[in-house]
């Protein structure tokens, strides 16, 4: 049935026994899975005083979906839970299209409940969704993380989410709605074979004579992410040994690093050009494996806006100037990182120090820290005066800080 022969209604129950919050959003499609856990989540709303709301996305690509969100509308009416529709009309047909759906649908999920002040939205993925998940990554020759479970609990897009059915089936979350009368709505796509899903769930049924079924796998993927938190601690207690913070800069002990494992090393490397350049993703093992080589060679480099040199057995990791040359901002927060404070007139705007600020600025030399980093400091212009550096302590009464989310290093507690 579940994991630990639980119940749908007990999974559910024990995964929300510490939430203190009032307010909690359901994201529902209409199919089996999110149907399943409106339910669910307003019997438990109801039984412990809780505010329950849904929200159904529209991505506008196919011609079924106005109306099975209206069917979810419907569905939440009879419940007395109030529903909206999110509606994504912006795809330029560019780029890779599920992804683009899923950054949207997770967007606009956070924007609806900010709007209304939610304290959780949750997410109706199950056991099977991990067994798939695990199947497709292992097509594509996933590590650690990518064959790990996902998370229960995660925040994008400055709002927190939660997957409470991670140990539930979906046969059984099926079998809830049956007793209880409710018809779900079943998506076409869910038959494709086209899709890597639906190929995953027909590979599931070859393989389940084997032992090998979605209860299994979900176990693997589970094993795994406590292998990825054990790694992702000691990757900290490398961090918290080997590298040090330089005024927006990361720089790391060449030496004290290399003596560990190659997967810790590796994860460090991730850590810190995410922690530079804001990236959402880590660079492909491909492209970390030439910046691990020139590194062991002493050589610099680039990756993914951030520039790394080696020097004296320390190695620099510093925003790449060709990164943010071209990045303006008219308010306070600049590269997604950076907030300058001081005294703002109109006109003003941030921009990084380049060529032509280190220009405007006689005693550069004085605070230490190699030219190449200094070219992308965030730095206030007016046109083409140079206002403040304050890296450099250039401007009356101004400041530059990281932002409070990015400041720490690692951005895990190390121990």
């Amino acid at each position: 049935m579940s994991r630990g022969d639980q119940t749908p209604s007990e999974a559910l129950t024990a995964f929300l026994r510490d939430f203190g919050g009032k307010r909690l959003g359901v994201a529902v499609s209409g199919g089996s899975d999110s149907l399943g856990l409106l339910h669910l989540a307003n019997d438990w709303g109801r039984a412990n005083g809780r505010t329950v709301f849904a929200a159904t996305v529209d991505h506008g690509l196919r011609e079924e979906a106005a109306a099975e969100a209206a069917r979810v509308g419907e569905i939440c009416a009879d419940l007395g839970v109030a529903h909206r529709v999110l509606e994504w009309r912006d795809w330029d047909r560019e780029g890779n299209l599920q992804a683009e759906a899923r950054a949207a649908r997770y967007r606009l999920l956070a924007d609806w409940a900010r709007e209304l002040e939610l304290d959780t939205v949750l997410l109706g993925h199950t056991q099977d969704d991990l067994a798939e998940n695990l199947l497709i990554r292992l097509s594509r020759r996933a590590g650690v993380d990518g064959l790990s479970a996902m998370a229960s609990w995660f925040e994008r897009d400055g709002q927190v989410f939660a997957r409470p059915l991670q140990g539930v089936s979906r046969e059984a979350l099926r079998e809830d709605l049956r007793s209880r009368g409710i018809e779900w709505l079943d998506d076409p796509s869910n038959e494709n074979a086209a899709f890597d899903r639906v190929k995953a769930r027909q590979a599931l049924s070859v393989l389940a004579p084997l032992g090998i079924d979605a209860d299994a796998l979900a176990d693997v993927s589970r094993n795994l992410r406590d292998a990825r938190e054990a790694l992702e601690w000691q990757v900290n207690v490398l961090a918290a040994q080997a590298v040090a913070q330089d005024r927006g800069d990361l720089v790391m002990d060449v030496p004290a690093i290399q003596v560990a494992p190659v997967e810790l090393r590796r994860r460090l490397l991730v850590a810190v050009v995410r922690w530079v350049s804001g990236a959402d993703y880590a660079p492909r093992r491909a492209s970390l494996c030439q910046v691990m080589a020139k590194i062991e060679a002493g050589e610099g480099t680039t990756l993914s806006g951030c520039l790394m040199t080696v020097a004296k057995g320390h190695l620099r990791v510093t925003r790449e100037y060709a990164a943010v040359a071209k990045s303006v901002a008219a308010g306070e927060v600049w590269d997604g990182r950076w907030q300058l404070d001081g005294p703002w007139q109109d006109g003003m705007e941030i921009r990084a120090l380049g060529e032509e600020g280190l220009r405007q600025i006689d005693d550069w030399r004085a605070a230490n820290m190699p030219r190449t980093s200094l070219l992308s400091t965030p730095s206030v212009w007016m046109g083409e005066t140079l206002v403040a550096s304050p890296i450099l302590g250039f401007g009356v009464g101004w400041t530059a800080n990281i932002l409070a989310e990015r400041a720490d290093f690692p951005p895990g507690k190390a121990p």
